[in-house]
């Protein structure tokens, strides 16, 4: 299934929806990765943040791993997803501040919902402003 850009797969879509369930609580993250918009694998990473049931920061030791197996020719980072345990589908003040707008696309996952956005515009280095792009 095609969403506002990246190609999903059922699959890939019920496994990010069964890891935001495991998670209870607590915000889960991670990255999707592949190649040319098709998302070839989602893959789940720690959440790191000092709140991780108010917040969610994608351990650096996942983010420089999928960028150097990148620039060696593997699977690119063509977004992140993380779960909003609240059931908001929107983008939290806190998920818009710490965006940036490089092109890649963010999922959220709230309840049995999936909405795509991309940070749009920026200010000293932080998005301002976000584009919502459609349900999973």
């Amino acid at each position: 299934m095609w969403v506002m850009g990246l190609k999903l797969s059922r699959q890939q879509r019920q496994q990010l929806l069964d890891w935001a369930d495991g998670a209870g609580d607590y915000e889960c993250c991670g990255l999707l990765l592949g190649h040319n918009d098709v998302v070839e694998r989602v893959e789940l990473a720690i959440n790191v943040a000092e709140n991780p049931q108010l917040n969610f920061e994608i351990d650096p030791s996942a983010l420089i791993a999928a960028e150097k197996y990148a620039r060696q020719g593997g699977v690119k980072i063509l977004g992140y997803f993380h779960s909003h345990p609240n059931g908001d589908t929107r983008p939290s003040v806190t998920d818009v501040r710490m965006a940036s707008a490089d092109g890649r696309r963010w999922l959220i996952i709230a309840g049995d919902k999936i909405v795509s956005w991309r940070p749009v515009g920026t200010a000293g280095g932080q998005a301002v402003s976000f584009e919502l792009e459609g349900f999973v």
